[in-house]
């Protein structure tokens, strides 16, 4: 029996989680619905029991993205770097690409905390294999507070590409009970 060895670099994208549509707020302010600020937190808590701890989060302006990334590094016991990222807000899955060809390679682990459908487009184009039954629910629906973790075999963010991943887990709010 061969172990797998730990990948170069674990890239984990997470859809903010459930937010609210108040009237009169623009898209870019609409905050997190009640549903949303418990899914955080549980999410958090997975991430951070199963050592889904990441080295660098760039995070989505949007008020929704960022009240999310506020309630799950909550979990974690050392301080993560982050980044406000617009490039991030409401883009294709290849800016998003674009956006992770520009993290420094010493970074191991990235967390995207972003939208849909950019998330769920760019997990879809990045991840060539995986668990056939966790690459099917995320393909089928990324809903918020989804979370994919993605390994790559890269020396840098810079070779990712088109189908260079293997979907390590895919995980919602609903699946962890």
């Amino acid at each position: 029996m061969t172990l797998n060895p730990m990948p170069k670099h674990r890239l984990i994208l997470l859809r903010h989680a459930k937010s609210a549509w108040p009237d009169g707020v623009p898209d870019r302010e609409r905050p997190l619905a009640d549903r949303g600020r418990k899914a955080a937190p549980v999410i958090g808590t997975y991430m951070a029991r199963e050592k889904l701890i990441p080295d660098l989060a760039l995070v989505s302006p949007a008020r929704r993205a960022q009240e999310t990334w506020k309630l799950i590094r909550r979990a974690f016991s050392k301080k993560v770097s982050e980044h406000e990222t617009a490039d991030i807000y409401e883009v294709s899955a290849e800016r998003i690409l674009d956006v992770i060809r520009a993290v420094e390679p010493d970074i191991r682990t990235l967390l995207i905390v972003g939208h849909n459908p950019g998330m769920a487009n760019a997990a879809s184009l990045i991840v060539a294999d995986g668990d056939a039954d966790a690459v099917g629910r995320m393909r089928e629906k990324f809903p918020t507070a989804g979370l994919a973790a993605i390994d790559l075999d890269l020396d840098g963010w810079d070779e990712i590409a088109p189908g260079t991943g293997y979907l390590e887990r895919f995980v919602t709010p609903r699946s962890l009970g």
